[in-house]
């Protein structure tokens, strides 16, 4: 008899997990998983509301903060992906320098609009500018995509000069070039945990599937994502 397991997750990890449901159904063909992605905000807000999954992914501390309130299962968080912010330009725009975090600096500033994410990768690009003291010289150039709209998509269409966000959403998208990572000592990196829903049906079924997304046999699918095991 097959079980099935319902997992919601953020648009960052969508692709990835995809291709671990498949690589899981080669080991467990009697489970099936289900999947829907959207943004991270609207994830953790349908889980706190009560919905019913087996599954959850999304960024760490988000899956603290469900865990914290009791959404997700206590100690079933599992560590599945690191991914780094990544640089885009519509295709066939010059390419900027941003080698160094000088370089990025001077290529915000020179950029008309700059798009953004809602998710934690967004937070972090705000207290960048923050940091470099930009933060109100930028205010009117930025652009937030909304949720579950990739930024790249934005970069594309030409609504964004500069693009941010997890370079597993930019991979493949079309009309874009994607520049690179940010420099060292600017890089935005997250860590995108499973952990299982207080919600489960099944929970030893989606502990198991969880485990088997850690080991090492799922570690070459993760960097053809543009992501490392976490």
């Amino acid at each position: 008899m097959s079980t099935t397991l319902r997992l919601i997750s953020s648009m960052a990890t969508q692709a990835v997990l995809t291709d671990l449901i498949t690589l899981y159904a080669q080991q467990a063909p009697g489970v099936r998983v289900s999947l829907e992605s959207a943004g991270g905000v609207d994830v953790a807000k349908r889980v706190q509301a009560g919905e019913a999954f087996d599954l959850v992914a999304l960024a760490s501390n988000a899956i603290d903060k469900l865990m914290d309130s009791g959404h997700v299962l206590s100690g079933s968080r599992a560590d599945l992906v690191v991914s780094d912010v990544a640089v885009a330009v519509r295709a066939g725009q010059p390419v900027p320098d941003i080698a160094t975090e000088a370089a990025l600096k001077a290529a915000v500033l020179a950029a008309p609009t700059v798009g953004y994410s809602t998710g934690p990768s967004g937070t972090q690009l705000l207290k960048l500018f923050e940091r470099w003291g930009i933060a109100d010289q930028m205010a009117p150039r930025l652009v937030q995509s909304k949720p579950g709209v990739p930024v790249g998509a934005l970069v594309a269409q030409g609504e964004v000069s500069l693009g941010f966000q997890q370079r597993s959403e930019m991979l493949g998208v079309d009309g874009i070039t994607l520049i690179g990572g940010m420099p060292k000592g600017t890089e935005i990196i997250t860590i995108f945990s499973g952990a299982v829903a207080s919600t489960c049906q099944h929970p030893e079924v989606a502990r198991a599937l969880l485990a088997f997304w850690q080991s090492s046999a799922c570690d070459t699918l993760k960097r053809e994502h543009g992501m490392d095991p976490a």
